[in-house]
């Protein structure tokens, strides 16, 4: 299993500011639809399907384990038909979001903004422990996410199926 670890912030705004002049460069964009199959209090089991900005589709399988700054994570490619045959007559709805990566600097600024959820966030990976808990978040950053329940993308996608 290899390990993610990450550090999450709200943002209040887009950082378009810092776009336009050159602070940061968009490396992509992607629409995500995003369902669990499976879920416990620190497991889980996801699907992704990820089009980016030419319409074309790729298809991933997830499990994550763990709560916090680090957490296992396995994730590989999956076909179309298995993502299909996975979610057909399950009648979830799935979390659906864009997400602008960036950079700047050497560092990767992954933006997500929820359709359904009036949410903007930024996830920072990292190599280490010792790198994340030495990065200092820039300016246009909001307030850390940290490990609250309900900014995490399961718990979002929970409360979606409810309503």
């Amino acid at each position: 299993m290899g390990a993610e670890i990450e550090r999450k912030y709200r943002l209040p705004a887009f950082p378009e500011a810092e776009l336009a002049n050159n602070e940061l460069t968009q490396v992509s964009k992607q629409y995500i639809y995003q369902t669990y199959l499976a879920f416990s209090d620190d497991q889980e089991i996801r699907v992704r399907q990820l089009v980016d900005s030419s319409g074309a589709s790729s298809f991933t399988h997830t499990f994550k384990s763990g709560h916090g700054m680090v957490r296992e994570e396995i994730e590989y490619n999956i076909t179309e038909p298995i993502y299909q045959q996975l979610l057909e007559r399950t009648g979830l709805i799935p979390l659906e979001k864009i997400r602008t990566t960036l950079e700047a600097n050497g560092v990767t600024y992954e933006i997500d903004e929820y359709k359904q959820i009036d949410l903007l966030v930024v996830e920072v990976e990292f190599p280490n422990l010792q790198a994340a808990q030495q990065f200092e978040p820039p300016a246009w950053f909001g307030i850390e996410l940290g490990s609250e329940e309900e900014f995490r993308n399961k718990s979002m996608w929970v409360a979606l199926q409810k309503r």
